[in-house]
């Protein structure tokens, strides 16, 4: 596929993945592990965008302490690629720092938000997809994102409700929204499905780099105010403690909430591919082998009267052996064991949050 010369392609990568503990951990969550064969999910997500634009336009942005190990996983990418965040303000700053970087790097571009820990097939239809979107946000100078087909009535997921169609681009239809939704009860899941209006947030967004400013300087002009000054300082030595400076004051609040709600135009590329935002360890079920009973198995597991469990075992040479149970979620890695059940899953975040920071 021909590279788009006029796209930069950001990867947010700062996640800290607690939903995967023990597997995932503050020094290596998620995004860096090889969930999936043997690429991580971030190398996954790199060779999504690596043939559709130069590497010198795909920037990584990750937590400052993560900047080693995705030097490591990333060796292609310039140094100067992959941008620390000296601390989590959420997806609101990642985004700003993004665009002004991009436009002082290569002015006015397209920008693709991407993902770091997302499970997207087929690749070519991924990719059809995102420059459909980048030509849509190029020549209408609105604000996309990728709106997914529900599988089913989903709870842990954002909706987009949908508006009038606005263009077929060789089989990828683009919608105006009407609006976000946060994530609904299952009774309010199930009428989203029926109306036929609603697809899922998929977290991406193209836009260009002067328009996702406009909107940032309209609606939350505070992180332009206290970014930009460090950008003056990008490619130098004292790039680092001027982020730093500029991350301090600002409040933590999603690009979702702070900007998308309310920006001026805004519109969705329906997604043809497949989506899991892997978002914990359920989410693991439908890429995992299932033995007779329905259990979703890694690893050398025996079962007696067991039925509809996750087991996960990081040396897939170790035997984990269930009798009479149902509906738990067992993961081993190294020293570590977590049980829980199915239904509780959400509790994991809690209970790391509560951990000595030697077990986090």
């Amino acid at each position: 596929m021909q590279k788009n010369e006029d796209l930069a392609v950001i990867i947010m990568a700062g996640g800290a993945g607690t939903r995967f503990w023990p597997l995932s951990t503050e020094e290596r969550p998620k995004q860096f592990l090889k969930l999936f064969g043997e690429r991580s999910l971030l190398q996954k997500s790199f060779d999504r965008v690596a043939g559709l634009v130069p590497f010198e336009r795909i920037l990584v942005l990750t937590n400052e302490a993560f900047v080693k190990i995705t030097r490591e996983q990333l060796p292609m990418l310039p140094e100067g690629n992959i941008i620390g965040e000296p601390m989590r303000r959420d997806t609101a700053a990642a985004a700003a720092l993004a665009a002004l970087l991009c436009r002082n790097r290569f002015g006015n571009c397209t920008m693709a938000i991407m993902t770091a820990d997302h499970i997207i097939e087929p690749v070519d239809a991924f990719q059809k997809t995102l420059l459909s979107a980048a030509r849509g946000a190029k020549s209408e100078g609105a604000i996309y994102t990728f709106g997914i087909e529900p599988a089913y009535a989903a709870t842990g997921y954002g909706y987009l409700e949908t508006s009038d169609q606005t263009a077929n681009d060789g089989g990828v239809r683009h919608f105006r929204l009407k609006r976000f939704k946060e994530k609904p009860d299952l009774a309010t899941a199930e009428e989203y499905i029926k109306s036929g209006r609603f697809l899922w947030n998929s977290g991406m967004f193209l836009w260009q780099a002067d328009t996702i400013i406009g909107e940032f300087k309209r609606q939350l002009p505070a992180h332009i105010e206290a970014i930009a000054p460090a950008i003056e300082k990008d490619g130098s030595a004292a790039f680092p403690d001027a982020l730093r400076n500029a991350f301090g004051p600002l409040e933590k609040t999603s690009v979702d909430f702070a900007i998308m709600e309310n920006a001026v135009d805004v519109r969705c590329v329906e997604s043809t591919f497949s989506w899991s935002d892997v978002g914990g360890w359920p989410a693991m079920e439908e890429f995992m082998a299932k033995d007779k009973s329905g259990n979703s198995c890694r690893g050398d597991v025996k079962t007696y009267d067991a039925t509809s469990n996750i087991v996960f075992c990081e040396d897939e040479d170790e035997t984990v052996a269930l009798v009479g149970v149902k509906d738990l979620i067992v993961v081993r890695t190294g020293g570590k064991t977590l049980i829980v059940g199915r239904d509780r899953a959400e509790d994991i975040k809690k209970l790391v949050e509560g951990l000595d920071d030697s077990l986090k």
